[in-house]
């Protein structure tokens, strides 16, 4: 089969989605990027934006666009981040912003990437990209409020590495970004939102309250997505998450976890009932 690239708009003069997405992919620029995914998802409303599922793409440059900072380090090796200070409660936020820059990037990567899906999966990975976009940009906001910009510390590229491991196989990346990585938020979000109340951060505090309430969506948009694919392969759904974390050295469940969020994203009880093993 021929891929290719499609460098103009389709007949009837309309952009395809799938194509845009990889456009934006390559942005460097994060507002610019952010910005980008904004005005797509309005497009795409407005009726501007054609799908075409069956498309076949292949990058013809590096991805993901990003820019040249922040510095990507080792997880271990980014630094402290005590509460005390404001340059601490910055570098947390710094790392908040980070992450959902990827999630952009991550979610822009899931709309290109994989063909032949029902509509209806593209539609869902492009309200993600277009709400980590807002994530981003409220946090990074926040962040040039306190004197610091996106950059001005050090990033890991934990996220990434995962997308580029699951770039062979769509049940793979709903399985171990959305189901796994993303879903530890779910878990860690309540105690970072804490910290930065007690810190007199109300403003951090009441973004994080907002980025809870639309991970439990984007985790329940890659339990769907990961069910109806084990459905359509004829898969069992929980040996198969074994199986697949331990195929492409997935992190393993840690607690502790927030069950309520995690059943709210719609984890099955029988999954819920071995993170229940491993909560403390």
């Amino acid at each position: 089969m021929n891929h290719q690239v499609l460098t103009s708009p389709l007949p009837g003069n309309k952009t395809e989605l799938r194509q845009a997405a990889l456009m934006l992919l390559y942005e460097c620029d994060p507002v610019r990027k952010s910005q980008g995914v904004a005005a797509l998802q309005a497009a795409w409303h407005e009726g501007s934006v054609s799908l075409v599922p069956e498309l076949h793409l292949n990058a013809a440059g590096n991805i993901p666009g990003r820019p040249e900072k922040p510095e990507l380090v080792a997880p271990q090796a980014l630094g402290r981040r005590s509460m005390r200070t404001e340059q601490g409660r910055a570098a947390l936020i710094h790392a908040l912003s980070h992450i959902e820059f990827n999630a952009i990037n991550l979610a822009l990567d899931a709309i290109w990437r994989f063909p032949a899906m029902p509509a209806q999966y593209y539609v869902d990975w492009l309200k993600i990209a277009a709400e980590e976009a807002l994530h981003f940009t409220m946090l990074h906001d926040h962040l040039q409020s306190l004197g610091y910009r996106y950059g001005d510390f050090t990033g890991h590229d934990s996220l990434w590495e995962m997308v580029a491991k699951t770039s062979d196989d769509v049940l793979a990346r709903m399985a171990l970004v959305p189901r796994t990585l993303e879903a530890r938020g779910l878990d860690a979000s309540p105690p970072l939102r804490a910290k930065l109340a007690q810190a007199g951060d109300l403003k951090a505090a009441a973004i994080l309250d907002i980025l809870l309430r639309d991970e439990i969506g984007h985790v329940a948009i890659g339990n769907r997505w990961y069910g109806w694919l084990c459905e359509q392969r004829g898969l069992e759904p929980v040996s198969t998450y074994a199986r697949l974390t331990a195929q492409y050295q997935a992190p393993k469940l840690r607690g502790p976890f927030n069950f309520p969020a995690r059943r709210a994203a719609g984890f099955s009880e029988a999954e819920l009932a071995l993170m229940a093993e491993y909560r403390e």
